[in-house]
């Protein structure tokens, strides 16, 4: 289908089709999957009894049916291991910066996508939020192949024209995410920190795991542009007519304290932060990522 080939890359898909994206903390649910779940075989709902034999733990004995009926019988319950991914995908305004496949809204799309599509190819759901200055489309969460076809077409309709405010679009999303799960932040993270900070560790109280994956065009990262440039602003009605190379070090500078800060942020919340330049191939991208994320999943 042609809105797959947009979003979707056959040599992204190879590159990464052996990896897994586990999550880093024990899953709720309510479907069988391949994770870990913090009940160790027992979840909340009842599924019904059967006789205790010697080795069966004895937190699960039914005392009231012992008392009763003097029957030692252990309860039983659904197993609770399938993963809920959310993905949240920033498409304000200063996502549009660059052009064909280095804009930072398409490659962000795509890495969203592909990420979805190894979730769901693991029978796990996933769902998709777009925000800007709120929440503008939401997907439900689903382990279906056809989310991915949903998602290529929602992710068509986006129009980057508003400014950032990311606290209240999180806020949101963990008022209504329920039980632990991974949620995957797509952005430039051009935004209130402090906000960004408050609304995290909301997420982490709920015992969600977050990720952040820092989306940014090349020139952002090293600022090396020739000549004169106009600088026009995405989110904000300016322009300035500047030489690069007479403010490069204080660009640069400020970039460094506010990578700082958003790094200090992710770290004090026990979350990752991934940098994505998007003139990187994302193939090695996403390998590098996964194989290095197994790695740490190994050591906890």
């Amino acid at each position: 289908m042609p809105i797959l080939s947009k979003y979707i890359q056959p040599e992204v898909l190879n590159r990464i089709a052996h990896a897994r994206f586990d999550p880093k903390q024990l899953v709720e649910g309510t479907l069988a999957g391949a994770h870990k779940s913090p009940f160790h075989g027992f979840a909340v709902e009842f599924a019904g009894h059967r006789d205790y034999v010697p080795g069966d733990d004895i937190r699960h004995l039914d005392w009231k049916v012992y008392y009763r009926h003097r029957r030692y019988l252990i309860k039983q319950y659904e197993m609770d291991t399938n993963l809920v991914c959310h993905l949240m995908l920033d498409v304000s305004s200063s996502m549009r910066y660059g052009e064909g496949d280095a804009q930072k809204l398409l490659y962000a799309s795509r890495m969203a996508t592909t990420l979805a599509h190894l979730v769901v190819e693991e029978s796990d759901r996933v769902s998709l939020t777009t925000f800007d200055e709120r929440i503008v489309q939401s997907l439900a969460a689903s382990n279906s192949l056809g989310q991915i076809v949903n998602m290529g077409e929602m992710l068509d309709k986006v129009e980057p024209v508003k400014k950032t405010r990311i606290g209240p679009s999180l806020m949101e999303l963990a008022a209504r995410a329920g039980r632990r799960s991974i949620v995957v932040i797509f952005s430039d993270f051009f935004v209130d920190l402090d906000d960004l900070n408050d609304a995290i560790q909301r997420l982490r109280y709920d015992k969600h795991e977050v990720v952040l994956m820092q989306v940014l065009h090349n020139d952002e990262i090293e600022f090396k542009l020739p000549g004169m440039i106009r600088f026009v602003g995405l989110e904000e009605d300016n322009q300035v007519l500047a030489r690069p190379d007479d403010m490069r070090d204080s660009y640069l500078e400020a970039m460094r304290q506010f990578n700082e800060r958003l790094e200090s942020i992710a770290t004090a919340n026990q979350s990752e932060r991934l940098v994505c330049d998007t003139s990187q191939d994302m193939a090695v991208l996403f390998a590098d990522y996964l194989h290095t994320r197994s790695l740490a999943d190994r050591r906890l």
